[in-house]
């Protein structure tokens, strides 16, 4: 008997969950789906909130012929043969033939490379899934050319509804006596995640022998415990292991941190995946307190990029232990964030004139760069003027935290601009 999951797996719209903002009334998908006609796009988000569903569910709407790649097994031969059928098959009355690659963050450069003419030409209209920032993972060309949707992790109103709809229509639990009396451990442990929500409720059904089954938290917890790859099915722990990874890092505990570490590693998790979060956290997490921190999680990106498993657990370890031990300050995190609520709130105000560029005579006779003061050609090669929008002009945005490199950074500001930066 198929998975539960792979049950009551949606064909239509109508039926398919959560979504809203791409698929629900007047948005932007369900208009290029009711209309006969998509572009190319790429479908971003964690795993279970139905990107392969969506995929397919689009390519029976339209009524189209449907290829599928994964990723994990596919080469460029594969490719170029699945282009060639998607070619012998186009119909000019036809919608072109949809390619659908899964996990398409690991095509390897030639593999994309291998798309680019026929997504070009309309031979194939490719929908890809990634659970990974395509900007990271997808070749500029090929990304230019697709569009990208944002799929988001399930509310709890779906989840709930995907749960009654499963206990309602599904032949197999139709049978049994289901009461769903409790619902928060089934939902925490699913997190989101449709695929998840459904094997754990398939795992606490199918354990017991009566036919009444009465659905509890602990209950669930009890049976999750004795069966924990029911809710880590095909590695999507994933996403709780670096989460805790860089919480880790985040709170100053090596130990922790080289622990979720040597999980992934031991998980066979892509290297570049950890030390792209290295650098994220560097920045995040460590910012002004330690600079060098960023420095080191960028070598050892490179380092990984150069040597890869298995010597490339070294300088992980080297980079995870440097950014856990460092001094913590997400001053540079939190000014960029309240920079851009600020220009959000405030529109786009007009560059003070001192500060324009001046290239033609008629902008140096409008005043355009007229007073403004060259920094090096005073003492200290600095000068008092003033560099935001007249409205924000006394706006303080970045707020330096307590540690010994930005105190120092602010004991300079004081001395150059004095009041301006006393607390």
């Amino acid at each position: 008997m198929q998975p539960l999951a792979e049950r009551l797996r949606p064909k239509t719209l109508d039926d398919y969950i959560g979504q809203k903002h791409l698929v629900g009334p007047n948005a932007i998908l369900r208009k290029m789906i009711d209309g006969g006609r998509i572009t190319s796009f790429i479908l971003w988000g964690p795993p279970g909130v139905g990107k392969t569903t969506l995929a397919q569910i689009i390519a029976n709407k339209l009524d189209t012929p449907f290829y599928t790649l994964s990723a994990v097994t596919s080469g460029v031969k594969d490719v170029r043969e699945v282009i060639e059928k998607a070619r012998s098959n186009r119909f000019f009355s036809q919608a072109s033939p949809i390619l659908f690659i899964d996990e398409i963050h690991r095509f390897s450069k030639s593999q994309q490379d291998s798309l680019l003419g026929a997504v070009e030409n309309g031979t194939v209209t490719l929908i890809g899934a990634t659970t990974e920032n395509p900007s990271f993972e997808v070749i500029r060309p090929l990304l230019s050319r697709c569009q990208l949707y944002v799929l988001k992790s399930l509310e709890q109103e779906d989840l709930l509804d995907l749960l009654h709809k499963a206990i309602a229509n599904d032949s197999y639990l139709k049978e049994r006596e289901i009461e769903l009396q409790e619902t928060n451990a089934i939902l925490r442990y699913s997190g989101g995640d449709a695929r998840k929500l459904l094997n754990i409720l398939e795992v606490v059904v199918t354990s017991e022998t009566d036919n009444k089954v009465v659905i509890t938290d602990k209950l669930v917890t009890d049976r999750l415990q004795q069966n924990p790859l029911a809710y880590d099915k095909d590695g999507e722990m994933h996403y709780d292991i670096i989460s805790a990874f860089i919480k880790s890092i985040r709170g100053s505990d090596p130990d922790g941190a080289i622990y979720w570490l040597a999980r992934m590693v031991e998980g066979g998790e892509d290297p570049a995946f950890i030390a792209r979060r290295l650098v994220i956290a560097a920045a995040e997490d460590i910012g002004l307190a330690n600079p060098n921190a960023l420095l080191i999680a960028n070598a050892c990106f490179d380092t990984i990029m150069k040597i890869g498993w298995p010597e490339g657990r070294i300088p992980l370890a080297e980079a995870t232990i440097y950014l856990a031990t460092s001094p913590k300050s997400n001053s540079a995190y939190t000014a960029i964030n309240d920079a851009i609520a600020l220009v959000k709130e405030t529109g786009n105000l007009p560059v003070p004139l001192h500060l324009r560029n001046a290239p033609t005579k008629l902008m140096k006779q409008l005043g355009y760069g007229q007073d403004y003061k060259y920094a090096h050609s005073y003492e200290g090669n600095f000068v008092k003027q003033q560099f935001l929008p007249d409205q924000i002009a006394s706006s303080r945005i970045w707020k330096p935290q307590q540690n010994a490199a930005e105190q120092n950074h602010v004991q300079r500001l004081k001395q150059l601009w004095g009041n301006r930066y006393e607390e």
